[in-house]
């Protein structure tokens, strides 16, 4: 294989590489806000279960009954 034959080797894979980072970048940014919406909504179900829970006085450190 000659020189020129290798340059356009690594050229090629160069910019297979790019794409796949390119794409790979964009799995990372989809994901990351994906995590963001869900950290939003378990704070959001945990402030309404707060919620009820004093509505009905119920306390944390109650025991379940026996049937449980």
């Amino acid at each position: 294989m000659d020189l020129e034959q290798r340059v356009i080797e690594l050229e090629s894979r160069q910019a297979f590489q790019d794409d796949t980072i390119a794409a790979l970048n964009d799995v990372v940014v989809e994901q990351q806000q994906v995590i963001e919406r869900l950290k939003l909504q378990v704070a959001a179900l945990a402030r309404r279960q707060e919620e009820i829970q004093g509505q009905f006085g119920i306390a944390e450190d109650e025991a379940p009954p026996p049937h449980y």
